[in-house]
């Protein structure tokens, strides 16, 4: 039991090393990314999350495949689903940060994330007492279901076909919208120094 526990707290370090590296050099982190992804200015936010959702259904079709993990779905709750979609996606646009990214931030000097955490950890001690009769009132209950159980196909042939899909999705956007492109050089900034071409903000000479 000790050893299982070592073992998910190493491959958890791993894993948050290796987030954190693709985090900072991405820069996904600043507030100035997320609100221009919020804005549909750049696109660098999308491309990470879908590189990161390819890259998950590949690992787990292996590892599920091989018998190495257990899946465990939720219940697909569309109006709750679509709700709490909005709430969040209008907090990250008002706050610049997302759950993923505020302990970064913290650790890069942004004061206003502090205030992120912890409203973001309210809201979770908050819901976690209110869950049970959210539950039963107003959210409801639903049978746990995959995608790939509605259309009849093995788990692993759903998670490569999504996966397949997506990287057809980034190179298209890749194409469109180079990432050099949209990061530049100055993105967190107030643009002082940029200037307008061909409707895109461009860093200055």
């Amino acid at each position: 039991m000790m050893g299982s526990v070592w073992t998910a707290v190493a491959i958890g370090l791993a894993m948050g090393i290796v987030f954190g590296f693709a985090l900072e050099k991405s820069r996904v982190f600043e507030p100035g990314m997320i609100v221009g992804q919020m804005q549909l200015r750049n696109f660098i936010m999308l491309k990470m999350f879908l590189t990161a959702v390819a890259t998950g259904a590949l690992v787990l079709a292996v590892l599920h495949g091989f018998g190495f993990v257990k899946l465990h779905p939720k219940g697909a709750l569309y109006a709750a689903d679509i709700v709490g979609g909005l709430l969040l996606g209008a907090g990250i646009a008002l706050a610049g940060a997302c759950p993923g990214t505020t302990l970064a931030q913290i650790g890069v000097g942004y004061r206003d994330a502090i205030f992120t955490l912890v409203g973001g950890l309210a809201g979770a001690v908050a819901f976690s007492y209110a869950q049970p009769w959210l539950a039963a009132n107003l959210i409801g209950t639903a049978k746990p279901i995959l995608f790939t159980d509605l259309v009849g196909l093995p788990y692993w042939q759903g998670a490569v076909g999504l996966a397949v899909v997506l990287i057809a999705v980034l190179a298209l956007m890749e194409r469109w919208r180079p990432w050099r492109d949209d990061l530049g050089s100055d993105v967190d900034g107030a643009h002082a120094t940029s200037t307008e071409f061909k409707g895109r903000i461009v860093p200055a000479e």
